[in-house]
């Protein structure tokens, strides 16, 4: 009863709420497609949903603190030889190797890199004693820089760039060479505004192809994800070509008005204005937001914005550093999530594929954001239990 009275009912509630929106999103992006197959792609998400429940009360009610130490390191070894597997082994779409059978190892490693450093950082060995050290901070990164490398090798640049935040803020709550961490993030602020600058002088009106040329040999960027910068620095150059998902996703959103148009009316949706390849999966905050409207909207935010407010709270009262970490770098990943997703549907980030957490249809990445809540859930309930 005890942990049932500290168990965080409006974080559950919340993760439930967006769950069933996820599910009205998919099915009526589904019923705009042709093919019958994405007509029930609901249904797999709603199992999915169901796996990932049974995952997140298992971990919730288990004490994370007696079992994380002897499965976070095992975790990420496997983690590894699956990222290396994909790259062998791997189902081909879209460009890039992410697929292994039936799941994604990208997303699975992100919970399995947070879950190591969790505990290599909050724990009492002599490697969270060398935190604040050079070497620590090597080592730490090390950690961090090999998956990352082989999640960009797929190439899933956009699983990486979510990733790295999560982490980083994980190891400047626990001290780590705090100097190392703000001058790296210093050289990647100074290095992603030096890409912008060259792809924009590169691409602007009027100049010469021996320019751009010159210039884009230096741009270490491929091919489609030059034409996504060049479409967020230049939206309206080629609104019916490498520019017209951004500008029908806009048409879609805005479209919506203050209460939406219904759901399942969303004419920019069903008439197939939205690419039908993503109004199911990376756009579909476009599908629901004509659909919702500015209301819809606001209440699918307040609902994420109750998950991160469970997750810093979680952190605040945890009284064992792996759990306070572990939300941290959880909550954060979520975070990083919604903010990119629904930016790059408004076009104030570049595209990229990144699914939004609860509604794009996406069954692993579903299951790896419930088990990430579920350890937020166990550090709330055990924050006031000592280990036997």
């Amino acid at each position: 009863m005890k942990r049932l009275r500290r168990f965080d009912w409006f974080g559950f509630a919340a993760m439930l709420a967006l769950i069933a929106i996820g599910v009205v999103s998919i099915w009526s992006a589904g019923n705009a497609r042709t093919e019958a197959v994405f007509h029930t792609m609901w249904v797999r998400n709603l199992e999915a949903a169901a796996a990932g429940l049974v995952l997140y009360l298992l971990i919730a009610f288990a004490d994370y603190r007696k079992w994380i130490d002897l499965v976070a390191l095992p975790a990420y070894i496997v983690s590894l030889a699956l990222l290396v597997a994909v790259l062998l082994v791997g189902s081909e779409q879209f460009g890039g190797r992410r697929w292994l059978w039936f799941f994604q190892p990208s997303e699975v490693s992100k919970l399995c890199v947070l879950s190591l450093l969790a505990v290599l950082l909050g724990g009492k060995s002599r490697l969270a004693r060398l935190r604040s050290r050079f070497v620590g901070f090597l080592l730490f990164a090390a950690l961090l820089v090999v998956p990352t490398l082989l999640i960009l090798a797929e190439p899933d640049l956009g699983t990486a760039l979510t990733l790295i935040p999560a982490a980083v803020a994980m190891m400047l709550a626990a001290g780590v060479w705090r100097r190392g961490l703000l001058a790296l993030l210093a050289i990647g602020g100074i290095a992603t505004s030096l890409l912008l600058g060259a792809v924009y002088e590169a691409e602007r009106p009027g100049v010469s192809q021996e320019r751009r040329e010159r210039i884009l040999r230096y741009v270490p960027l491929k091919p489609h994800q030059l034409r996504r910068v060049r479409v967020f620095l230049f939206p309206e150059e080629d609104r019916l070509g490498a520019g017209y998902n951004l500008r029908q996703a806009k048409i879609s959103i805005g479209s919506g008005g203050f209460a939406g148009k219904g759901i399942g009316k969303g004419e920019t949706n069903h008439l197939k204005y939205l690419p039908p390849a993503i109004s199911m999966n990376d756009f579909i905050f476009c599908v629901y937001a004509e659909e919702t409207g500015f209301l819809g909207s606001l209440a699918m935010l307040a609902l994420f914005g109750v998950l991160l407010v469970s997750g810093c709270r979680a952190a605040f009262v945890a009284t064992d550093d792996r759990g306070r970490l572990l939300a941290i770098g959880v909550s954060t990943l979520v975070f990083v999530h919604v903010y990119v997703n629904i930016a790059m549907s408004i076009g104030i980030v570049p595209i990229t594929g990144l699914p939004l957490p609860f509604i794009s249809s996406g069954r692993t990445f579903l299951v790896v954001v419930m088990c990430g809540l579920g350890f937020i859930q166990s550090a709330t309930i055990n924050r006031e239990e000592k280990i036997k």
